[in-house]
C-alpha cells in the first residue's frame, strides 16, 4: 500500500481554493477524471448506503441553463466538468433491497444471510420524516463531497463547492421529477485561470488551539 506523505498532502490542501474563475480552455484528462469518478463511487456513507447519485454534466446548452439557476456564476460553464450532487430521499426498502443485492453480489453471500442487517437498516429508516430522511441522506452526500474536494486537490485540479443555486430548478432542468432524486449541490471541476487574485490569497482559518480541543 502506497501511503502519501503528511508534508505532500498539507500543501496541496493549502494549494486547495473554492476557484472562482476556471479557464475553459483547459480540460481534465481522461485517466484523471475516470480517478475522480471513482472517488464518488468509493466514498464512505452510513450502513454504506450511498443514498446519492452523481450528476456528469458536459453539455453546454443544459449547463447554461445550470448557470441561470445559479446566481450566473461563470464556473458552472467554464470549467472542464461540472458535477451535480443528488440525494436519494425518501430512502424505501426497496432502496435497501437493491444495497443488499448488490452485497451479496460483491460478497458472494446470499439475501438471506442479511436479513438481519436489511431489517435494522429498514427501522432505523422507518423512524424518519420526509423531511428527516432528507436532511439525513444530505448529511451522508456532504462525505462524498468532502472526499471528492480533498482528491482533486491531491490530484492538482481546482473544484469550487456550490450550494448558491436553486435545488428545485436544477430538478426541473435536469428532469429529475419523479426520479426519488433531489439536487442538493454542484462543483465545478477544472483548472483556475492564470492571474486568478483570489487563488494565491492565504487562506483565513482560526488557530489550532481554538478549534481542536483534547481530552485527555
Amino acid at each position: 500500500m502506497a501511503i502519501i506523505d503528511s508534508q505532500t498532502l498539507l500543501q496541496q490542501l493549502k494549494w486547495r481554493s473554492a476557484t472562482k474563475q476556471f479557464d475553459p480552455t483547459q480540460k481534465i484528462p481522461s485517466d484523471i477524471w475516470a480517478a475522480l469518478e471513482e472517488v464518488l463511487v468509493l466514498s464512505p456513507s452510513s450502513f454504506g448506503l450511498q443514498p446519492w447519485k452523481f450528476l456528469v454534466i458536459t453539455n453546454p446548452e443544459v449547463r447554461a441553463k445550470l448557470q441561470a439557476l445559479s446566481w450566473g456564476q461563470k464556473q458552472i460553464v467554464d470549467a472542464s466538468h461540472l458535477v451535480v450532487f443528488l440525494v436519494k430521499s425518501p430512502l424505501t426498502p426497496a432502496d435497501v433491497r437493491r444495497f443488499i443485492e448488490r452485497m451479496t453480489e460483491v460478497l458472494g453471500t446470499t439475501v438471506e444471510s442479511h436479513a438481519g442487517y436489511e431489517k435494522m437498516i429498514n427501522g432505523f429508516a422507518a423512524n424518519f420524516s420526509e423531511a428527516e430522511m432528507r436532511a439525513w441522506t444530505s448529511r451522508q452526500l456532504y462525505l462524498a463531497f468532502g472526499n471528492f474536494l480533498t482528491s482533486a486537490a491531491l490530484l492538482g485540479v481546482d473544484a469550487c463547492p456550490i450550494e448558491g443555486l436553486d435545488p428545485a430548478g436544477y430538478d426541473q432542468a435536469l428532469g429529475l421529477e419523479g426520479s426519488g432524486y433531489f439536487t442538493v449541490a454542484a462543483c465545478p471541476v477544472g483548472y483556475r485561470l492564470a492571474g486568478d487574485k483570489y487563488a494565491d490569497l492565504p487562506k483565513v482559518r482560526f488557530k489550532p488551539e481554538h478549534v481542536i480541543q483534547r481530552v485527555e
